[in-house]
């Protein structure tokens, strides 16, 4: 048995080492370990324990873990193993470790030619810390013949972003609940990491009972810090219109500290703030999950380097603890408090002072309650998911969207749920029913939503606040001892100039006011149709020519005035005015060549797209030829909408080609509607116009759905 003085001499052994490691991570002479810092490293690395940590961005999360590796690795430890979402942190977490000496090799989806020699230097020992994205976790391959050899041999297991864990998280991930199978097939005496800058008392608490297993609660080292920012001044600015907003980013975010973010709700957003700022002369670019990866990697690059003056991003985008933002302006309002915070966590590292601005817009609640439309699932829809694979076999996502009405996301998103609940299992080829029991726990999922519904009212009484506001968003997340900061608009600290000028604000209205979005004409016929007992597969033949749309719906421009006007609870009519000029001015600009139109058939917007089309008649003296009318009225009008097979099955069934006569052979048809949701409505109709003898199909819409 070691004697006191002999343990106690051991542990300032470990933290002398300690410290010499964090020094060869920082690179700085003079680096020393905070107490609370040593705290959870002396828990993973000297008593073995599993810790959750919730501290700032900037506290050193990242040098806990390394330093922790390099004891264990030192003590004959396996490799640590990194569960993180971010691929950008990833990087710059890699690139951090060599500097330390520390071999670090990830596993992700932009790098799978790799997966073969990283699995064999894992085998070789020459592997120190292993980073792996969350989906890995669950991937048929690496969860059958990979994890179960690193779970026996890893010397470390750290979960990177720990809210996500938990569905009371504003970030959870389906994919993360994996790691609770992970954490019971640990040896014991193998730590556990988590770590989060983002998690009030509940999602701590929730997370903290994930990560003890089977052990008693007590047995897990819980070190929450002060989630104050010193550097940051936080404040709202309220303007009235979009072309004032972004007239205001024209005019001041060039005086704002260094490079830094502007956050959109919408990847529409993006490209158009982005493209409406370079032309005022700023040096921005567009990010969102829909950048290829390599361009994503440049623009972090980019920014993190000070190349660029922001990103113009949606919350796809996620920083490491490299980078060093003087600014970060929020173009609409996240949809809590929490996620509020860590985006604007990603300012004020490194730096005395930090800006961050949030710009509330009138449709941040129409957006915050179409990602609320994307809960869990009904509980009829999540049975008859299991019924078809329990009934058919091991099926494909795009097989099972043949049988249950759901988007391919929320399918993805449900069958994740379900097989770590046990009810399914992904394999190859697909997914199949386990046959194990299973129950829809309808009260959770209720609290669930209305946590949010919490979430999204405090958002709301954050930007009317008059309190300091650093000390809001810390109270938000159940943080002791928050104080006033000093630094805020209220409290004095930040005074926000609300002025912008003529100049930057006729630029804003000219780009917001010039309609005209591209309609893609739909390429393929959804996978597995046959399943249907229709006959339609591969490319699609007859297919519609690129059409034009006034605006999407997301759109800062024309898309708030199509939102109102397309709203279920509006009475139906003729188009509007205004609406009606920026037709003719589409018209204008695109020019199509057409000499008949045929006209889509609404339930909900009959007079309205028949006055579409009789306007345009009237305008293009082209004659109006028939209809691609109703003719199943049982069938709802936004059947199948959240899935394209579905919706293929809908159309058919519910409309069909009418023409007055055979006048449309030879022809260059103008298909007008209303709204694109799918896609697959014009795509029908296009196919039908084709077959009846149509020369092209042009389709021209007043609204996108995005």
């Amino acid at each position: 048995m070691t004697s006191p003085a002999a343990a106690t001499a051991d542990r300032t052994a470990a933290r002398e080492s300690a410290e010499r490691h964090l020094r060869a991570l920082v690179g700085r002479d003079d680096a020393v370990l905070r107490e609370d810092q040593w705290s959870a490293i002396e828990a993973l690395a000297v008593d073995r324990r599993r810790a959750l940590v919730v501290q700032r961005t900037g506290w050193g999360k990242s040098a806990v873990y390394f330093v922790a590796t390099l004891l264990l690795r030192e003590a004959g430890a396996g490799p640590t193993v990194i569960v993180s979402p971010l691929l950008a942190l990833m990087r710059n977490q890699i690139a951090a470790a060599e500097r330390a000496g520390i071999r670090a090799v990830t596993i992700n989806s932009t790098n799978n030619d790799q997966w073969e020699p990283i699995h064999a230097a894992i085998n070789n020992g020459e592997v120190d810390v292993l980073l792996v994205s969350p989906e890995r976790l669950n991937n048929p391959g690496f969860r059958d013949e990979v994890l179960p050899r690193l779970a026996a041999t890893c010397g470390l297991l750290v979960v990177d972003e720990a809210h996500c864990i938990s569905d009371w998280g504003h970030d959870f991930r389906p994919d993360y609940r994996r790691i609770r199978t992970l954490l019971d097939e640990l040896p014991t005496g193998i730590p556990v990491l988590a770590t989060t800058a983002t998690a009030n008392a509940r999602v701590t608490g929730d997370v903290a009972e994930q990560l003890s297993g089977s052990r008693s609660l007590d047995e897990v080292l819980v070190l929450r810090g002060t989630l104050d920012r010193e550097s940051l001044r936080l404040g709202v600015l309220r303007l009235k219109t979009p072309e004032q907003r972004l007239a205001w980013l024209a005019d001041h975010l060039a005086s704002q500290p260094g490079s830094g973010i502007v956050y959109c709700l919408t990847v529409a957003a993006t490209s158009e703030v982005a493209t409406y700022l370079r032309q005022r002369g700023l040096d921005v670019a567009a990010y969102s999950g829909q950048t290829e990866a390599e361009e994503r990697h440049r623009l972090e690059a980019d920014l993190v380097a000070g190349r660029v003056k922001a990103l113009i991003a949606t919350s796809a985008l996620g920083m490491g603890f490299d980078a060093s933002l003087g600014f970060v302006v929020n173009l609409g309002a996240p949809s809590s408090p929490v996620a509020y915070y860590q985006q604007v966590g990603r300012a004020g590292r490194n730096t005395d002072e930090a800006t961050v601005v949030l710009l509330p817009q009138i449709e941040d609640r129409d957006i915050w309650a179409y990602f609320a439309s994307l809960a869990f699932p009904r509980e009829e829809l999540v049975r008859q998911t299991i019924e078809v694979l329990a009934e058919r076999g091991t099926m494909s996502t795009a097989g099972l969207e043949t049988y249950v009405d759901l988007s391919r996301n929320r399918l993805e998103t449900m069958l994740k749920v379900l097989d770590v609940d046990g009810a399914v299992r992904r394999v190859r080829g697909g997914w199949e029913a386990t046959g194990q029991p299973w129950t829809y726990d309808a009260e959770r999922y209720a609290r669930v939503t209305e946590a949010r519904e919490r979430e999204q009212a405090a958002m709301l009484a954050y930007l009317d606040a008059d309190m300091c506001r650093m000390r809001y968003l810390r109270a938000q997340l159940d943080n002791p001892d928050a104080s006033d900061c000093g630094r805020c608009d209220n409290c004095g600290g930040l005074d926000l100039s609300a002025e912008v000028s003529q100049a930057a604000v006729e630029a804003a209205q000219e780009q917001l006011s010039r309609p005209g979005v591209p309609v893609e004409p739909r390429k393929m016929w959804p996978t597995a149709l046959a399943n249907m007992g229709i006959d339609l597969k591969g490319k699609i033949t007859g297919q519609a020519s690129e059409g034009r749309a006034v605006a999407r719906l997301t759109d800062l421009g024309y898309g708030q005035q199509l939102r109102e006007l397309l709203r279920d609870d509006v009475p139906d009519g003729p188009v509007p005015v205004p609406l009606v000029k920026a037709v003719v001015q589409v018209l204008n600009d695109w020019r199509p060549s057409v000499d008949a139109i045929v006209v889509v058939e609404s339930t909900r917007r009959g007079a309205l797209t028949q006055d579409l089309a009789d306007g345009l008649s009237r305008y293009l003296r082209v004659p109006v030829i028939g209809s691609f009318a109703l003719v199943d009225v049982d069938v709802p009008p936004g059947a199948g909408a959240t899935n394209s097979a579905q919706r293929v099955s809908a159309v058919r069934r519910r409309s069909r080609l009418l023409l007055d006569d055979d006048s449309v052979r030879g022809r260059r048809v103008l298909l007008v509607d209303d709204q694109v949701n799918t896609g697959w409505t014009l795509t029908l109709a296009a196919q039908q116009l084709h077959e009846a003898g149509a020369e092209a199909v042009l389709p021209l819409v007043l609204a996108v759905q995005a």
